[in-house]
């Protein structure tokens, strides 16, 4: 989680769990009211982060991924019947979300992550559907073309791709019915793998950019951490000890969810998003449920030893020693927050000691934090919005190299250092930091 004191929400009751047995799919609080419920399993899917841009009309589209070929567009998902789906029918969209299918037949691309709406049941299908023909407003505008070039552009390959990597949908449905321990972790993987597609940005990919594994019965690949997306690497959401969730509670696993924040850490870049635009809008029961499911995850690196806490870097800071590579860098830009011991004022500055993101093997997300700063917003459960200057314009790449090792190597994190043309090579390929919305140059 591409990154935080909450009270413990309440632990599902025994007449809850007896409902979750038999209602795999997303609902919510009046779900007899289909538009009601069809706007929560959009939550829950998080439709929005991708479907609408910054400052534009819900659902309208527009908004670009760039890919190694080119850039493609978010479709428009609101009922205009022109520019949108108000033409399509209910077979139509569920061909779309749960196969990749347009409807004129043509392939979508797995930016759209069908391999994990495969698992979305037909109930909440039919609720997906009712929301967006009568919940949603109708808006006339129409989708840019991609600006991907011939033959590139061609999308029949896309058929062949779907046909090997992407699952059928009864195959996905049965195997997200498979047997759980008890009801509420079978409700936690049917929202982690299904609605809230949590693998495309956990889960690593392979040459053809599928996941590797779509599933928790697929082996330890899946939500072991994914790709560098926007500069960010998503961490393992697996129980890895030093880099995964092996130190969280569950009660840690709701509070990010809820809120971007916990006393282990923040939110940054697209799971800020993925926060913002849909797991706080859900319900306590289902958020612990999903807790609940990452939590039978074992992991993917058993035999990674544990973090210790060393308090050998934070005694000589306090003893006004910072001859050490960064030392002097970290006390003059990042200890009023983060401390001399490394351990933050959680939840408000998170603690950098035993940090998952800090002790990655790749240093992405920590050189790009650094370079651009970070915005936590606030949400419905924890409303106030913090902010971390951005050092790209203040620090060259040889003092983010130096602080970022230092944080790196101090309070028993014992990562692998960094080096100036490392932070040089992530600067080219991140975003620039953002001023009153609009983008900085680094140079």
């Amino acid at each position: 989680m591409k990154h935080r004191a909450f009270r413990p929400a309440t632990i599902l009751g025994t007449a809850a769990l007896l409902l979750l047995a038999h209602l795999p799919q997303a609902h919510a609080e009046g779900s007899d009211n289909p538009v009601a419920r069809g706007h929560y399993v959009a939550d829950a899917s998080d439709c929005s982060a991708c479907h609408t841009v910054k400052g534009g009309p819900p659902f309208a589209g527009g908004m670009a991924f760039k890919l190694p070929m080119g850039s493609i567009y978010s479709s428009n998902i609101t009922p205009d019947p022109t520019h949108g789906i108000g033409a399509w029918s209910e077979a139509e969209f569920a061909r779309a979300v749960r196969e990749g299918v347009r409807r004129d037949g043509t392939s979508l691309y797995p930016a759209m992550p069908f391999p994990s709406y495969a698992r979305i049941s037909d109930s909440d299908m039919h609720a997906l559907y009712v929301y967006f023909m009568k919940g949603v407003q109708p808006v006339a505008r129409a989708t840019p073309a991609a600006d991907i070039p011939w033959p590139l552009s061609m999308r029949w390959p896309m058929s062949v791709w779907k046909t090997v990597f992407a699952p059928a949908v009864q195959s996905a449905q049965q195997d997200v019915n498979r047997p759980f321990p008890d009801p509420a972790i079978a409700r936690g993987a049917y929202l982690v793998e299904g609605p809230g597609h949590c693998g495309a940005c956990h889960s690593p990919r392979g040459l053809a950019l599928q996941e590797k594994a779509l599933s928790g019965s697929a082996g330890t690949l899946f939500l072991s951490g994914g790709a560098p997306i926007d500069g960010f690497v998503p961490t393992s959401l697996r129980q890895d000890r030093r880099t995964g969730l092996a130190s969280w509670s569950e009660d840690d696993i709701v509070a990010f969810l809820s809120t971007g924040r916990n006393r282990k850490g923040e939110s940054f870049g697209g799971m800020t998003n993925a926060i913002v635009h849909g797991t706080q809008h859900l319900t306590p029961e289902d958020l612990h449920a999903m807790a609940r499911y990452l939590l039978t995850l074992g992991p993917s690196h058993p035999a990674a030893p544990a973090w210790h806490y060393d308090p050998a870097a934070a005694a000589e800071l306090q003893r006004g020693d910072a001859t050490a590579r960064g030392a002097r860098l970290y006390v003059d830009h990042c200890a009023a927050c983060h401390r001399t011991d490394g351990k933050g004022y959680a939840p408000v500055f998170p603690p950098l000691a035993g940090n998952p993101v800090i002790m990655s093997d790749q240093p992405d997300s920590l050189v790009h934090v650094v370079q651009s700063g970070a915005a936590l917003p606030g949400t419905a459960r924890a409303p106030s919005a913090f902010v971390m200057p951005a050092y790209g314009r203040m620090l060259s790449p040889q003092q983010i190299a130096d602080v970022v090792t230092f944080i790196r190597a101090a309070w028993g994190n014992n990562a692998p250092p960094v080096d100036a043309a490392t932070v040089a090579e992530l600067q080219k390929s991140a975003p620039p930091p953002v001023l009153d919305g609009k983008p900085v140059p680094l140079n």
